[in-house]
């Protein structure tokens, strides 16, 4: 790599946070700077194979404003990451002498770099954020480098689509990808499913990049100037208050990808009040969940008056998962193929772990895994999924200050056999919920591990036809690293192989 003009230096970045969408950052930032295959030090890590060097720099040229002295897209050698101790032991591990690793972090620290590419997890509403902002810091995640790259190289994000929403949006961006395959097409799936962005693969035969982004990461596509093709927007509920800081601007985050990203298609839920007040007269707006599009009376599968199939014997859990196959049809249609014909595909769909997810059965009770389930309006969908069968709910997990008055009247309505609470939230779940549990002759029990909560869990139903039901309704931060951890370990109180529920079919390209 030639060495930047006298006048221009280095850019100075720091990664903050060691997660695997940073740790894909760090890799492609190694690629920029020329190394080769493998970076200087970084102990046989592979750079990101589909960030080329050019391009890279030009996303990041994208993120570095201008000031008193030019700065040069090309990072300097050495690099900076902010993490946690534990963190900080997993990146030791790579032996990169260029990698200065700092496990403290304050506005002064922040403020003394160019660019710092963070973690999704870390709110941008932090006060050192905010005053390192103020200081001439610019804050992007991985996802907005990944499509920056895309307008870098080639103006935009053509076949792009991105799927969001409260609820449903991994396995809508599954299902999406698993029709357009089976229409015959190249397919990358990706993102906040659970590949980052700059880990998929350079493979110029794909058709179409699939993409799930939370909340975390909308304005990341914005930011970039990354205008998908299609953006799908499911459903807002109110979530993750203690990241965006109010119910507000959870909404106001979560609609920049379809607000200020600017899809050339914008396939949206007129059954969501807040989306169907929407107006957006950029794009192209198809909607579902309506009598004149792709809609459900009943079970049945509808697009206008024509009746297409029978969705009860699908593979998608919940009147919510059939409902969000009508977002897919009608992005399909938006792209100019026939969901029609592409529609019984969904049959050959495989369910997602941890949404839902049967993990087995035993002495007459079925065990189920909703971990990804951190909304309480995630786990009023679980119970409805489960009818009149007795069933078993475990809630409670991170305290993020979200209420759960709604999941009160809901099983005020239709009351579950019994709710186990635990996690930091479950005493307060547990007030609320005793009032109608007395009432209604809910079984209440407070556990203090996964393990209890199995147990009680267990106890409460009848001998034959129960279920079991981890469907959380909250974070799994503190007890578990993530949703995954959570579900793995319900699968093993319960007495089930966690290895077999984990895997996610198709991810990448294919």
């Amino acid at each position: 790599m030639p060495a930047s003009p006298p006048d221009v230096r280095p850019a100075r970045i720091a990664l903050w946070g060691w997660g695997r969408e940073t740790q894909a950052a760090y890799r492609a930032l190694r690629a920029a700077l020329g190394t080769g295959d493998r970076g200087p030090g970084t102990g046989g890590v592979a750079r990101v194979p589909d960030i080329r060097i050019t391009v890279m720099q030009k996303a990041l040229t994208r993120f570095l404003t201008p000031a008193a002295r030019p700065r040069s897209p090309v990072p300097g050698p050495r690099l900076t990451l902010f993490c946690s101790p534990a963190e900080a032991t997993d990146a030791a591990r790579l032996a990169d002498p260029h990698l200065d690793i700092r496990t403290t972090v304050d506005a002064d620290a922040l403020a003394a770099f160019d660019l710092v590419i963070k973690s999704p997890g870390i709110s941008p509403y932090r006060d050192d954020v905010r005053a390192a902002r103020a200081r001439g810091t610019r804050f992007v995640g991985g996802t907005a480098l990944w499509f920056a790259a895309q307008a870098a190289s080639n103006g935009g994000s053509a076949r792009t689509l991105c799927v969001t929403g409260t609820k449903g949006k991994s396995t809508t961006t599954a299902l999406l990808a698993h029709l357009l395959r089976a229409g015959g097409h190249r397919v990358a799936l990706a993102g906040n499913i659970g590949l980052p962005l700059l880990e998929l693969p350079d493979d110029e035969h794909v058709e179409f990049r699939v993409v799930e982004l939370s909340s975390y990461q909308t304005g990341d596509v914005a930011d970039a100037g990354g205008r998908p093709d299609v953006a799908i927007v499911l459903n807002l509920f109110p979530e993750h208050l203690d990241w965006h800081g109010s119910h507000e601007r959870y909404v106001a985050d979560k609609l920049r990808l379809v607000t200020d990203a600017r899809p050339r298609v914008a396939v949206l839920n007129a059954g969501d009040p807040a989306l169907a007040a929407l107006r957006l007269p950029h794009a192209d707006v198809r909607w579902f969940n309506t009598e004149g599009g792709w809609h459900l009376r009943g079970t049945l599968l509808c697009k206008g008056a024509r009746e297409v199939m029978d969705t009860a014997t699908l593979p998608l859990a919940g009147h919510h998962n059939r409902s969000n196959l009508c977002a897919v049809l009608t992005a399909l249609d938006a792209l100019g193929l026939d969901g029609v014909v592409l529609a019984p595909h969904a049959a050959t769909f495989q369910p997602l772990p941890h949404r839902l997810q049967a993990v087995g059965a035993r002495d007459g009770v079925t065990y189920v895994n909703d971990s990804i389930s951190t909304t309480p309006h995630a786990s009023l969908a679980a119970l409805d999924v489960f009818g009149d069968r007795p069933t078993a709910i475990l809630v409670g997990g991170h305290d993020r200050g979200l209420p759960w008055d709604a999941f009160v009247d809901g099983i005020r309505r239709r009351p579950p056999h019994a709710v186990v609470t635990m996690g930091a939230n479950g005493p307060r779940i547990h007030e609320l919920v005793a009032p109608v549990a007395a009432q209604s002759r809910i079984a209440l029990h407070a556990a203090r591990d996964m393990d209890e909560a199995v147990r009680l869990a267990c106890a409460a139903l009848p001998s034959t036809g129960g279920v079991v039901l981890l469907s959380p309704g909250a974070p799994s931060f503190g007890a578990y690293r993530d949703y995954v951890a959570r579900g793995r370990d319900f699968a093993r109180a319960a007495g089930f192989d966690p290895d077999a529920i984990s895997s996610i079919a198709g991810m990448g390209v294919a």
